[in-house]
């Protein structure tokens, strides 16, 4: 049995109600990370408008949801992905890592939320109290029934060499609990309480070559229903909720599983990750755009630390620096969510408010936002380069965009057609109808392209970007919802680079594609590296 070291089952980052803790530990590697796995945390923990009476926050919980396997598997196993949006009893991660040193320590830290259901209480006259959906003191206060939530984390240290001698097994669940509180004049109380969760880590590594290992982690629920058959939403209060792991350690260099080192590429092919899929963390902007030393081409990516998470990410996420805080709903544009969030009528904050301390603290952060704060949300330009103009004498080839106007001056779309234009692609001219095999290219492929690879699709359209880019937006051939895909446009997008033309038969020619309306914003997760348009 390894010698271990387990540090866990307290609270962690972002507090809620007063509840104590911090991801964040000073020199910690994972403080780079902090950040953004609070965002899968607390990813659709409470959607705009933050009521309990809105449709959308009476179906929740839909990420890294790790349930009783006699409740998920009443109907048969459970089938693996490479995304956590599906119920598990299990989530398994697998990387491939290089060990600087014989004295090399692996941390691993499991994090996740447990339910805890707030239930409001009146006072009866007689002594006790009687559970109600809602409750107005007398200053006016409203206090809502309601499903809320507390992180867990629990961390696991343990020298690599002790692992390769064996697996090591610690528990990561979480206690019941009840908390009272007391209502104003007497008038009821709140009772929370929480039902105990039960769970293991399991975490293994195996030699692959000198100085080369593949490390497994894998968290499962160890716990039972209480009836197997029983609805979801009473099975969640057993539950593991918005489950990820972060992985790390000293004298350890992590390989990315979406740009794998070359001569790590093999090994990388053989992890099996399921219900979640890990990438690269704790590098900065800065770090990943300097490339290899000398400006030679960077030989795949590797990094300090990895996390693994229910929701696909790229390498090396990053909340917006300009984000003031969490909406829970990362993919959305802060400044639209801002500006909605302040339009709320103030019986729809009142509810808000009512709802969870979470909400509250939104509506408190929107309403006394300062106004160099709120235009920051408006829009923000990462990186500015000098132009590159070509050597005298060297001729330009024309396009839709030759000779045209900047990109913010008026007349800068004139002569563009996403529908008709058409850009080449080894020699060939291709546009839309023109069918593909897509090739995305390891280094800036998200991780989503990375699963397409070799697949075939249609183009529907050209874009061409205002840094002077072009993407093309295609569907696949192979979607059984590619035309409902195209008609209301949501598209995958590849540069002309990550495509190979296909030719097409007499008998065959290619059916006309959709054309796609152009819509690109900036979301809260962003990869600092992105290149083409959000899909």
């Amino acid at each position: 049995m390894p010698e271990a070291v387990v540090e866990g089952g307290v609270p962690c980052a972002a507090p809620v109600d007063g509840e104590a803790g911090s991801t964040s530990r000073g020199g910690h590697p994972f403080a780079r990370l902090s950040a953004v796995a609070d965002a899968v945390l607390y990813e659709g923990y409470l959607l705009y408008p933050y009521r309990r009476s809105s449709p959308k926050n009476r179906v929740r919980w839909q990420f890294g949801v790790l349930l009783p396997p006699d409740w998920v598997e009443r109907d048969g196993p459970v089938v693996p992905g490479v995304s956590g949006s599906a119920d598990s009893w299990y989530q398994q991660t697998e990387c491939v890592l290089r060990a600087r040193g014989a004295d090399a320590v692996l941390r691993v830290r499991v994090r996740y939320l447990q339910m805890q259901h707030k239930q409001v209480e009146e006072a009866t006259g007689d002594g006790g109290h009687r559970p109600v959906e809602s409750l107005r003191t007398a200053d006016g206060t409203a206090h809502l029934t309601f499903e809320e939530a507390v992180p867990r984390e629990t961390d696991l240290v343990v020298p690599l060499a002790d692992l390769l001698r064996g697996g090591f097994t610690a528990s990561v669940g979480a206690p019941a609990g009840e908390e009272t509180e007391p209502l104003p004049a007497g008038a009821g109380r709140v009772v929370r309480r929480r039902r105990e969760v039960r769970a293991s880590a399991t975490v293994a590594a195996e030699r692959l070559a000198e100085d080369v290992y593949r490390l497994r982690v894998r968290t499962e629920h160890t716990g039972r229903a209480a009836d197997p058959r029983a609805a979801r939403d009473e099975v969640l209060r057993d539950a593991l909720i918005a489950t990820h792991t972060l992985v790390g350690g000293e004298g350890l260099e992590f390989a990315s599983l979406i740009d794998p080192p070359a001569a790590l590429g093999d090994h990388v092919r053989d992890c099996r990750n399921a219900f979640t899929f890990p990438v690269l963390g704790g590098g900065s902007p800065e770090d990943l755009a300097s490339g290899a030393p000398g400006g030679a081409p960077r030989d795949g990516d590797t990094g300090p630390a990895l996390l693994s998470a229910p929701i696909i990410l790229p390498d090396h996420p990053q909340v917006a620096p300009e984000s003031p805080g969490d909406l829970h709903d990362a993919g959305e544009i802060d400044e639209i969510l801002t500006l909605r969030t302040m339009l709320l009528t103030d019986e729809e904050k009142r509810e808000a408010r009512a709802t969870d301390p979470r909400a509250a603290e939104i509506l408190d952060r929107v309403d006394s936002m300062p106004r160099e704060v709120f235009a920051r949300l408006h829009g923000a330009i990462r990186s500015l380069s000098p132009a590159d103009p070509a050597a005298p004498g060297t001729p330009t080839a024309p396009g839709p965009g030759a000779g045209r106007a900047a990109w913010w001056q008026e007349g800068a779309d004139d002569g563009l057609s996403p529908a008709t234009d058409t850009v080449p692609v080894d020699g060939v001219p291709v546009g839309r109808g023109s069918r593909v095999r897509l090739c995305p290219r390891g280094r800036g492929a998200d991780a989503q392209d990375m699963f397409l690879l070799g697949r075939t699709a249609q183009v529907a359209a050209v874009f061409h970007d205002v840094d002077g880019s072009t993407h093309l937006a295609v569907t696949l051939d192979d979607d059984p919802a590619a035309e409902l895909n195209g008609w209301y446009g949501r598209f995958h997008y590849f540069r002309p680079d990550e495509l190979e033309p296909l030719t097409h038969t007499p008998d065959e020619p290619p059916a006309a594609a959709p054309a796609a309306p152009v819509t690109a914003a900036p979301d809260r997760l962003r990869d600092p590296l992105m290149g083409r348009p959000n899909t």
